[in-house]
């Protein structure tokens, strides 16, 4: 029973894509929205990000709606979140501590990334709370490489 339950958790229904990438060039500065970066060990190329656990953000496009629903917005942009990646396809939450292949980059997925209070600035009134469980995921890279959109995001499982 317990080796089942394993073989399920590694399984996905299909793998991902990348359907946005942005970085911030500095704390508060406009996020700006790419069709590919270089990912070294410290984040994205042109992010102001460090090396670490928290190299890298991620979210998924299918929150984006649950977001904009609960802040009472008709859409959410991706820039207004500030996260790096926008993935859609492949449940983020469901991969927590694995390794993803994400272009030629190899991230590992750390930990939630709450929202912070710049959330009620930029989605108004209850911004801050529209976002809490819908944040997406902190990364560390493990191997440096480049992503574009449209590039497959696949969880790496040791065989």
């Amino acid at each position: 029973m317990v080796t089942a339950f394993a073989e399920m958790l590694k399984r996905h229904a299909a793998s991902g894509r990348v359907a946005w990438i942005g970085v911030r060039p500095g704390r508060r500065e406009d996020v700006l929205s790419l069709e590919a970066v270089d990912v070294s060990m410290a984040g994205l190329d042109g992010d102001h990000g460090k090396e670490g656990k928290r190299a890298v953000t991620l979210i998924q496009s299918e929150h984006l709606p649950v977001i904009s629903a609960l802040a009472g917005l008709d859409a959410v942009l991706p820039e207004q979140l500030r996260r790096n990646f926008v993935v859609s396809g492949i449940n983020l939450a469901a991969l927590r501590k694995a390794k993803l292949q994400i272009g030629s980059a190899v991230l590992q997925i750390s930990g939630p990334c709450p929202p912070c209070s710049r959330m009620e600035e930029v989605l108004g009134h209850g911004g801050y709370n529209a976002m809490r469980g819908h944040g997406g995921w902190y990364a560390e890279v493990l191997q440096p490489g480049r992503v574009a959109l449209g590039d497959s995001v696949t969880h790496l499982t040791a065989e």
